[in-house]
C-alpha cells in the first residue's frame, strides 16, 4: 500500500477522482491541512479529500483509491479520539452530501439514515413520534452516525439502551475496490470468503476469549458471529474503525424517549465512593449513571455538598412519575448529600458540566495541558472502586495527574492526563504509562476501550488485552474483508505504534514571536493553538442557548471557516515554520513530516480561513477549551500584513475612530454627501465598504460635548464615591450619544454624578479587530497615559465591545505594563455599575415583553447575568437571542461579507424581532448589533440604558 505520493502520482489520482465522482475532490493544501488530525494525539497527512454525493461516488471513488493502490479513510465529524479518523491517502468526507434521513418509521421503531447525519438531527426527527435514538455520547450535536457505528458509541444512556453495536439492525457497506455489501443478522454474503471458516475453526477462542462487559469496546466483535449469537455481521462490523469497508446506509433502532425526565444528583466523599455506589443504583433502572469529581468541576454551582457526584436521570409517563422514580434513587443511594432537580433547564446546565468535560479536562486547574490516549478504558462496575484507586496510585507512581469522570454505572472512565507529549523523555513515559494501565485495565477484568475505540492509541497494546491467538484472527478478519490491505491501514489489525504520528512532534521547539501575552499559554503561540483538541462544539448547526460560536460554521456550513478548521490551518502553518519574513515551505508529505501549510504568516489558505471569522470572541467563552480565534485572527494579520498594503477596509474602519474624530466638526454636511447616492457608491467603493450597506449617521453633537456643557449648568458638589465615570467610547461618543445621554440620566437617577473618563481615550478596538496591532498598542498607550489619576476608578462602559477590548485586549497586548491590568479590571457594564454601586435603586417598570440579542463580546467576555437581574427588576421578560447579530464591527461592513453578514443575522435574531408581538422591546446594547436591525430588519432598537431613561419619564437635560 502506498505510503507517500509525488506529485505526478498525486495530480493524475486527483484527475482520476475527478472523472469518476461527482462530488468535490480537493488536494489543495486546505482541505489536506483540515484533515490531518481528529480529536485525538495523533497527525497524518492526507494526499487528499473527496466529498461523495451518493454511493455511488463512493463506491467510484474506492474503485479508483485501489486501482492506484491508495489508502482510505472514511471520516465524519473528526472527534475520533484515538486517532482513526486520520489518514495518510485519500479522506472520505461523508458529511458534506451523505447526511439524509431517507426513512423514519415510528411503527417499526427504525430509521434508514445516510453515514453524514448529524445524531442531533436524527433525535429531533424522531422526537414528534416519541422515539429516540438510545446512544449519546457527549458530542451528540456534531457527530455523525457513521462515526458512531464505526466507533461503537455509546454515551451517558448506554444503562438503559447500549452501545451503537445494539441498536443497529442492517448496514449496506461497500469494500475497498468498490462491491457493496448488505450486512444483518444469520446471513454471510459469499464474497466474505473464508469468514464461515474462520468462525467455525476457532470456536473455542471466540467463546472464551472476549471478557463480559457492558463497554467491551477494544478489538473486532468476532463473537457476534457466533451461531448462539445469531452470525450478526453488522453487530461485527460495528466498531471496525473504518478498516473493512464504508457506511453508505442503516437501518437503526429507535426507542421510546420518556416523557418526562428527572435528575437525582448524589454527592460522596470521593470519586472511588461514588464508584462503588454506582453499581448498586441499576437495579432502579435508571437512563443514566454518570460519575465526576471536584478536580473536573470548576464551578459546582447547582451540585450538592461533596467531593465527586453521580447523576442518574431517569423517565417517566409524567413529571411526578419521573421525579417520584429520581427520589426512591436518592433514598437508595446512601450519598453524603443529593437532591432531585425536575427543571428542565436546571439539568440542562447541570448536563452541560458533564458534556464540556471532554474540553474542560483538556487543561488542570492550574493550566497544565492534559490529553486523551487513556480516554475510556472500562472495567466491571463492580470492580470500578477499586480499579479507580489503583488507577490513581499508577498515575502518582508516574508523577502524572488526571481528571477521571464517565460513566460509572458501566465501568466506563475518562480521563486527560498532563503527559508530557513534546519532549523524547516525556513520550517515553507515556509508552510506559500506557503499557502499565494496559495491564491494569486487564489486571481488573477490563477493556482498553470502552467507547471510542482503539485507533493509534491502544491498539498496540490488544495482545494484552486479548492475547496473540485472537489478535491474529483480527488480522485474518481485516484480510478477508480487506485483502489488499487499503481500508485505514495503522488502526486495529498490523496497528502503528502508539507514539508514532504524535502531532506536536511537527510543532515549533521554541515560542513563536508574537504580540499579544497569552497569559493562560505561558506566552507561547503554539500552546494557544494547541487549545483546540477537536471537540468540535464549534460545528454545531445551531447556538447552543444563549451560546454564540460559531457563527461563520452555521452559515457557510465548511470546516474552514469553524474555529477548529481555523486552528487546524494555523497548526499546519507552525509545523511549515514562521517568521517575521513568513518563512516555512510545504513538505508536508504522507509521513506527516513538516505542515501542509506553506509560507508562515504569509499563509493565504490561512488568511482566507480567517476573512469570515467575525471576531465574536464566541469561541473564547464557549469552547470547552477556551479556544480564542478573535486574537489568533488579530495576531495572524498584525504579522501576514507587516511592511505590506493592507485592505482598504483596514485603512478606513480599522482607524475609525481617528476617521470620526476628524470628521465630527463637519457632522451636517457630510451626513448630507452621504445621501447622495452616487457619491455614497463612490466613498463605499473606496472605503472598501460592501455595497448593500448603508452609511451611519454622524452625530452633531458629540457625547463628551453634550455632558460637559450639560454640567456647566450648575456646580456640582459630590464625593468620589458619588461620581460615575462614563467611557466615551467611539461608537457612543460620535455615532449614538443618546446612549451616554440615557446612561447618564439612569446614573444620576440611582444618585451617582455623571463625568467622562477624558477626552481622545480610545480602547484600539478596530485596531486590534483589523491585526493593526502596534498601532493598537500605541493607542493603548496613549490611553492609560491620559488617565493619569483617574486608574483604578470604576468605570461604565456603554459599548460592549470596547467594554471586552478593554477587558481582555488591553492586558494581554500591554502585559508589560500594569496600568493595563489596573484599567481592565475598572471596567463596568451599566448593569454591572448599578448593581454594585447602586444596589438599593429601583428601576422605573417597563412591564413589557424584550426580544434582541446578548453582545457576542459582551456572552463571551463580560457576562450578562447583571443585565439579566436588571432587565428581570424593570419589569422586561422575555430572553434574548444567542448567537451573533452578523454585522460584528467592521466584519459585516467589509465588500465580501454581506452574505454571511446577512445570513449571521437571520439564523437567531431576525427571526426573533418578527415573531416578535407589538409593543415588545427590541434590546441591543452593542452600535452594531443596533444597526444591523435597521439596516436588514427595519427595526430600531435600543440600549438598555435608553429604555430605563425613557421609563423615567421627562427630565431636565
Amino acid at each position: 500500500m502506498a505510503e507517500r505520493q509525488n506529485p505526478t502520482e498525486r495530480a493524475e489520482l486527483a484527475r482520476a477522482l475527478r472523472s469518476a465522482v461527482r462530488g468535490e475532490v480537493e488536494f489543495g493544501s486546505t482541505a489536506r491541512a483540515l484533515t490531518t488530525m481528529d480529536a485525538s494525539n495523533y497527525r497524518r497527512v492526507p494526499l487528499g479529500v473527496v466529498a461523495p454525493r451518493d454511493a455511488d461516488d463512493v463506491t467510484a471513488a474506492l474503485a479508483v483509491c485501489r486501482a492506484h493502490g491508495v489508502p482510505v479513510v472514511p471520516r465524519g465529524g473528526g472527534t475520533s479520539i484515538a486517532g482513526q479518523a486520520t489518514g495518510t491517502g485519500v479522506v472520505l468526507d461523508l458529511t458534506r452530501h451523505l447526511n439524509g434521513i431517507l426513512a423514519l418509521d415510528p411503527a417499526s421503531r427504525t430509521a434508514v439514515v445516510q453515514p453524514g447525519v448529524i445524531l442531533d438531527e436524527l433525535r429531533t426527527a424522531a422526537a414528534p413520534h416519541g422515539l429516540t435514538f438510545g446512544p449519546d455520547p457527549s458530542t451528540h450535536s456534531r457527530c455523525t452516525l457513521g462515526g458512531m457505528i464505526g466507533n461503537n458509541s455509546c454515551g451517558a444512556h448506554s444503562v438503559a439502551w447500549g452501545t451503537t453495536a445494539d441498536n443497529v439492525h442492517a448496514l449496506t457497506v461497500t469494500r475497498y475496490g468498490g462491491d457493496t455489501l448488505r450486512l444483518d443478522r444469520g446471513t454471510v454474503p459469499e464474497s466474505l470468503t473464508g469468514l464461515p471458516e474462520l468462525i467455525r475453526t476457532h470456536l473455542a477462542a471466540l467463546r472464551t476469549g472476549f471478557p463480559e462487559l457492558p463497554r467491551r469496546i477494544s478489538g473486532y466483535a468476532l463473537d457476534a458471529l457466533l451461531p448462539e449469537h445469531g452470525t450478526d455481521l453488522a453487530r461485527a462490523f460495528c466498531g471496525s474503525e473504518g478498516t473493512l469497508g464504508v457506511v453508505t446506509e442503516a437501518t437503526v433502532r429507535l426507542v421510546e424517549a420518556p416523557a418526562a425526565r428527572a435528575l437525582a444528583v448524589l454527592g460522596y466523599a470521593d470519586e472511588a465512593a461514588a464508584a462503588e455506589a454506582a453499581p448498586g443504583l441499576l437495579p432502579y433502572h435508571p437512563l443514566t449513571v454518570e460519575g465526576m469529581a471536584a478536580d473536573l468541576v470548576r464551578e459546582p454551582a447547582g451540585l450538592p455538598r461533596g467531593a465527586a457526584w453521580l447523576f442518574a436521570e431517569t423517565g417517566g409517563a409524567t413529571p411526578a412519575e419521573a421525579r417520584a422514580h429520581a427520589e426512591r434513587v436518592l433514598r437508595a443511594a446512601d450519598a453524603l448529600d443529593g437532591t432531585v432537580v425536575t427543571d428542565p433547564a436546571g439539568q440542562r446546565a447541570l448536563w452541560r458540566i458533564r458534556e464540556d468535560a471532554a474540553g474542560t479536562a483538556t487543561r488542570m486547574p492550574d493550566g497544565t495541558e492534559a490529553w486523551p490516549g487513556w480516554e475510556d478504558c472500562a472495567v466491571p462496575p463492580a470492580r470500578l472502586g477499586p480499579y479507580l484507586r489503583d488507577f490513581r496510585a499508577l498515575l502518582a507512581g508516574h508523577g502524572l495527574r488526571g481528571t477521571p469522570y464517565g460513566h460509572f454505572g458501566d465501568g466506563c472512565i475518562h480521563v486527560r492526563i498532563d503527559f508530557d507529549l513534546l519532549s523524547p523523555q516525556g513520550v517515553a513515559r507515556f509508552r510506559r504509562f500506557s503499557e502499565e494501565l494496559a495491564d491494569l485495565v486487564v489486571a481488573h477484568g477490563g477493556s482498553l476501550s470502552g467507547e471510542h475505540g482503539d485507533g493509534q492509541a491502544r491498539a498496540e497494546l490488544l495482545p494484552r488485552m486479548y492475547g496473540d491467538e485472537l489478535v491474529a484472527l483480527f488480522s485474518q478478519f481485516k484480510d478477508i474483508w480487506d485483502p489488499d490491505g487499503g481500508m485505514n491501514p495503522g488502526i486495529l489489525a498490523r496497528p502503528a505504534r502508539l507514539d508514532e504520528n504524535l502531532r506536536f512532534e511537527v510543532l515549533p521547539k521554541r515560542p513563536v514571536d508574537v504580540t499579544f501575552g497569552y497569559p493562560h499559554d505561558g506566552g507561547d503561540f503554539s500552546a494557544a493553538v494547541r487549545r483546540c483538541v477537536g471537540v468540535a462544539k464549534c460545528r454545531t448547526a445551531e447556538p447552543t442557548g444563549t451560546g454564540v460560536m460559531c457563527p461563520s460554521f452555521r452559515a457557510t456550513g465548511e470546516e474552514a471557516h469553524s474555529t477548529r478548521g481555523r486552528a487546524r490551518l494555523l497548526h499546519e502553518m507552525l509545523a511549515g515554520g514562521v517568521g517575521d519574513a513568513g518563512g516555512g515551505g510545504e513538505t508536508g508529505d504522507a509521513r506527516g513530516a513538516g505542515g501542509v501549510i506553506a509560507g508562515g504568516w504569509r499563509s493565504t489558505e490561512v488568511r482566507d480561513a480567517l476573512d469570515l471569522c467575525l471576531s465574536c470572541k464566541g469561541c473564547r467563552s464557549d469552547c470547552p477549551v477556551g479556544v480564542d480565534m478573535a486574537t489568533y485572527k488579530a495576531e495572524f494579520l498584525h504579522h501576514h500584513y507587516r511592511h505590506r498594503l493592507r485592505p482598504a477596509a483596514h485603512y478606513t474602519m480599522g482607524r475609525l475612530p481617528m476617521w470620526l474624530r476628524l470628521a465630527s466638526p463637519f457632522a451636517a454636511p457630510l451626513n448630507a454627501l452621504a445621501r447622495v447616492r452616487p457619491l455614497a457608491a463612490l466613498a463605499k467603493r473606496l472605503a472598501g465598504i460592501a455595497p448593500e450597506r448603508g452609511i451611519p449617521v454622524l452625530a452633531r453633537e458629540t457625547f463628551t460635548r453634550w455632558l460637559n456643557r450639560r454640567r456647566g449648568k450648575g456646580t456640582f458638589i459630590f464625593s468620589n464615591d458619588e461620581v460615575a465615570v462614563v467611557w466615551p467610547d467611539t461608537f457612543t461618543e460620535r455615532l449614538s450619544p443618546e446612549v451616554g445621554r440615557a446612561a447618564v440620566r439612569v446614573l444620576e437617577a440611582a444618585g451617582r454624578h455623571t463625568i467622562p473618563a477624558g477626552r481622545g481615550l480610545c480602547c484600539g478596538l478596530t485596531y486590534v479587530s483589523t491585526g493593526q496591532l502596534d498601532k493598537a498598542r500605541k493607542v493603548m498607550r496613549r490611553t492609560l497615559d491620559r488617565l493619569g489619576g483617574a486608574l483604578g476608578t470604576p468605570v461604565v462602559v456603554l459599548e460592549p465591545s470596547c467594554a471586552a477590548t478593554l477587558r481582555t485586549d488591553l492586558p494581554e497586548l500591554l502585559h508589560d505594563d500594569p496600568r493595563a491590568a489596573e484599567l481592565a479590571s475598572s471596567v463596568r457594564t451599566l448593569a454591572q455599575y448599578l448593581e454594585e454601586y447602586a444596589p438599593d435603586w429601583r428601576p422605573p417598570r417597563m412591564d413589557r415583553p424584550a426580544v434582541g440579542q446578548t453582545h457576542c463580546h459582551q456572552h463571551a467576555v463580560l457576562g450578562d447575568a447583571a443585565e439579566r437581574r436588571l432587565r428581570e427588576r424593570a419589569g422586561l421578560t422575555g430572553e434574548l437571542s444567542g448567537g451573533c447579530c452578523g454585522l460584528a464591527g467592521n466584519f459585516g461592513f467589509e465588500r465580501g461579507h454581506w452574505e454571511v453578514s446577512a445570513a449571521c443575522a437571520e439564523e437567531s435574531l431576525l427571526p426573533s424581532v418578527r415573531a416578535a408581538e407589538p409593543g415588545t422591546e427590541v434590546l441591543a446594547d452593542g452600535f452594531s448589533c443596533r444597526t444591523q436591525l435597521e439596516q436588514l430588519g427595519g427595526v430600531r432598537a435600543r440600549h438598555l440604558a435608553e429604555v430605563l431613561a425613557e421609563g423615567l419619564g421627562e427630565g431636565a437635560e
